[in-house]
């Protein structure tokens, strides 16, 4: 009996183990995500890069993409981004590049960088190929597509979207831009005009009051004299 649960105990162990260091090869890959991205509308892209290597830092990271009409990177102090444009002056990719002095992602760490962009394609998934180079001149390219459902070995970063509805399409334009502001500023009349209100029934109220207090001051004065 006590055989048997060992037994049980260390397959356990083993097929745990195993499911991490599956999990861990998983993770170390170069990734983008966004959760809630749609067909055609505007989204964050965050891209996690994790360094693989034992003895060099990544020094910067190449993330090509679908032709993207806007394409803004955050700041991230002690690196550059900078947009790759076509002559259509749609972006095609970005480089993040460590600063001078700065070590960039060291063994075993990982960085993210984000990067708001749309409109997005309209396709069920969208492939972001990347390029990783480390700091001893090594370049990584996260570029092979899945086949037949199995992971290659350099997948590039792919990205599942969300069938487009009209607020997709419809949320960046300037009609909807208008209506916007145009509810943004109804929005603040009618509370202008509560508070105006509310101070008017305040205002009543304590006259109202003050006129009660009054009242019963006299008739108790009235009540003591007789």
């Amino acid at each position: 009996m006590n055989r048997t649960v060992t037994r049980a105990l260390g397959t356990g162990a083993l097929s745990a183990a195993a499911m991490i260091a599956a999990a861990g090869v998983a993770s170390a890959h170069v990734t983008v995500v966004a959760p809630g991205a749609a067909q055609g509308g505007y989204t964050v892209l965050t891209v996690r890069v994790p360094t693989e290597s034992d003895t060099a830092s990544t020094a910067s990271v190449t993330v090509d993409l679908p032709n993207l009409t806007s394409a803004r990177t955050e700041p991230m102090p002690g690196w550059t981004a900078t947009v790759e444009r076509s002559a259509d002056d749609k972006a095609t990719g970005v480089t993040w590049t460590a600063d001078p002095g700065n070590p960039g992602v060291g063994p075993g760490q990982f960085q993210q960088f984000v990067l708001s962009a749309g409109p997005l394609p309209e396709e069920d998934t969208v492939s972001f190929p990347a390029r990783q180079t480390y700091s001893d001149g090594q370049v990584v390219a996260w570029d092979q597509p899945a086949t037949d459902g199995a992971e290659p070995e350099y997948p590039a970063p792919t990205l599942e979207l969300a069938a487009a509805s009209a607020d997709d399409h419809a949320g960046h334009g300037g009609h909807s831009a208008a209506a916007s502001d145009t509810a943004t500023t109804t929005a603040a009349a009618e509370s202008s005009s509560s508070d105006d209100t509310a101070l008017w029934v305040a205002g009543v109220a304590l006259v109202l009051g003050a006129l009660g207090a009054a009242l019963g001051l006299g008739s108790v004065l009235r009540g003591r004299r007789s």
